[in-house]
């Protein structure tokens, strides 16, 4: 049996991969302009790419998937973490576009940059460790 990846968390983590080489361009940003659009391109894929996660890999109940249910399982306390990340990644990347776009303030949209990218990696090795093993055994079992 071969150790290959379903198509939903390879393709998920190919843009991990491509967002992280966003969030890199606009560190390497030579201007504000520069680092506007790569805060743009990275933030407007993020929020697609997370909406599909959510869609697609959790399983939350929309209405409580940020709120502790009395009776938690592993497993809906992992899921509830992340989506709990998701928000705060999203926060973060649209600070730094709001930044850009309204103040043109590179420097304060520069500072939250290491924040961003920290949360980002935290988020996307626990999603690629330890939840998309679980997706992959339960799309091979369906």
């Amino acid at each position: 049996m071969t150790d290959r990846k379903p198509p939903l968390t390879a393709s998920l983590e190919a843009d991990h991969r491509e967002l992280d080489e966003l969030l890199g361009r606009f560190l390497a940003a030579a201007d504000a302009l520069d680092a506007r659009r790569a805060i743009e391109e990275f933030d407007e894929r993020l929020r697609t790419h997370m909406l599909l996660e959510e869609e697609r890999l959790y399983s939350a109940q929309p209405a409580r998937k940020l709120l502790p249910a009395e009776v938690e399982s592993e497993h809906e306390r992992l899921e509830r973490g992340l989506l709990l990340e998701h928000v705060q990644i999203r926060e973060i990347s649209g600070m730094m576009r709001r930044l850009l776009e309204e103040k043109n303030d590179l420097p304060s949209a520069r500072a939250l940059w290491s924040n961003l990218a920290r949360r980002w990696d935290a988020h996307t090795t626990r999603e690629e460790r330890e939840l998309f093993p679980i997706v992959n055994r339960r799309i091979g079992e369906s």
